[in-house]
């Protein structure tokens, strides 16, 4: 019982103990919210006025430094504009040198250009002048080659429109050929080939005969030109009408087989004349034509035994025939080649004893030779040692012979 009232006079002891502190508590709380706040208010004061001050003073630095920045920028710029006016200035005067330069080469290089191209267009102008005067030259030239050539065809044309001078036309033609392809002793103008008739041929080429006499034979060639048979068939083929086409083309035939029998009677004769003769046709037209029909030209060569040529065949028939011919030439003189080589062979056995005898003679001459080069000198050379030797002009003079070494340059 007295503990439970100690521990109530204990709990109520200590009950008023936290009254009692927690009154102190308060007022010291107070008191020290008090002095905080007068705390507080004093730094406040104290912190502005300070502010104030730091204000003052930084306005002044600050003004001090823009018034310095500024008067070192003032003084840089003007510094600076000095040397830029001074850059300016001297690069105005290099590019004024260089533009008084630049138009000096301009007027040099426009003085050159324009001497060049004044030199160049004289040149060009002189040499175009002279192309055009040689080109009037040659026009001239040309138009004078143009009339000497329209009198031409007038007067070629005049000789192929006339029948008699259109024969003398391929008469000439077929002899400038054969001036060209054979030399004049191979063939002979204007042969009577056949006896017995008036007619001559206009040319014959001399082959050798058949038989050992040395005789010629001839091989007639005579010249035909049917122009105005072919200038039909030529106009009927443009008109394009079959049965002119073919009537003109039989007409053709029939002209070309007349011509070769007129050859064969007239100038085919053997053994006097090749058992054949020659129709030279002037142009390669008309003989392209005739040749392009193989029953025509078959028949020519079976019946009238006559050979149709053109300018560019003849040559190489003349040539066929001329090696036929020496082909026989050659067999019929065998014998006598045979009989010349056995006379070479007996002459060449004699010619091969005699070179024997030679050789024997000629070794002999040499060991005779070598016995007096030898001996002989070396006999001759023993006595003359004692000899005293002159001096080579002397020796020249006294015995009067030659220098030997003027010789053998010489």
């Amino acid at each position: 019982m007295e503990l439970v009232l100690i521990i109530i006079i204990l709990i109520l002891l200590i009950a008023n103990l936290v009254v009692v502190l927690t009154k102190n508590n308060r007022l010291q709380t107070e008191r020290l919210e008090l002095l905080l706040h007068e705390e507080m208010k004093a730094n406040r004061e104290e912190l502005g006025r300070n502010i104030r001050e730091l204000r003052s003073e930084l306005n002044q630095t600050l003004n001090f430094s823009v018034r310095q920045m500024q008067d070192s920028l003032h003084k840089n710029m003007l510094t600076g504009n000095e040397m830029q006016r001074e850059k300016f200035e001297a690069m105005g005067k290099q590019q004024d040198a260089l533009i008084k330069s630049t138009e000096k080469r301009l007027d040099d290089m426009r003085m050159m250009v324009e001497e060049k191209l004044q030199k160049t267009l004289n040149e060009r102008i002189g040499q175009s002048f002279e192309i055009v005067r040689t080109q009037l030259e040659n026009v001239q030239k040309g138009l004078g080659e143009m009339k000497s050539l329209a009198q031409d065809v007038g007067g070629l044309k005049k000789v192929l429109s006339n029948v008699k001078t259109r024969g003398t036309f391929g008469e000439v033609q077929l002899g400038a050929l054969l001036d060209q392809m054979l030399s004049p002793e191979q063939y002979e103008a204007n042969v009577k080939t056949k006896k017995n008739a008036t007619e001559f041929v206009e040319f014959a080429v001399k082959l050798p005969g058949r038989e050992d006499n040395n005789e010629i034979v001839y091989l007639p060639i005579d010249a035909k030109f049917p122009k105005d048979i072919y200038e039909q068939y030529q106009d009927a083929y443009e008109v394009g009408d079959a049965a002119l086409i073919d009537t003109s083309s039989r007409q053709l035939e029939m002209t070309i087989k007349k011509m070769a029998k007129d050859i064969h009677d007239k100038y085919v004769d053997p053994p006097f004349t090749t058992d054949f003769a020659i129709m030279f046709l002037p142009f390669e037209n008309i003989y392209a034509e005739v040749i392009r029909r193989t029953s025509l030209v078959e028949t020519l060569q079976k019946e009238f035994k006559i050979v149709v040529t053109g300018p560019t065949t003849l040559g190489a028939i003349l040539n066929s025939l001329q090696m036929g011919f020496r082909t026989l030439a050659i067999q019929k003189r065998t014998s006598e080649v045979w009989n010349v080589l056995g006379a070479v062979k007996t002459e060449f056995g004699k010619f091969g004893g005699l070179l024997e005898k030679v050789q024997k003679n000629l070794q002999n001459a040499g060991d005779q030779l070598e016995e007096v080069m030898g001996k002989r000198t070396r006999a001759i050379e023993r006595k003359l040692r004692q000899v005293e030797a002159l001096p080579t002009e002397e020796s020249q003079k006294m015995l009067n012979l030659p220098d030997l070494m003027e010789d053998e340059d010489d």
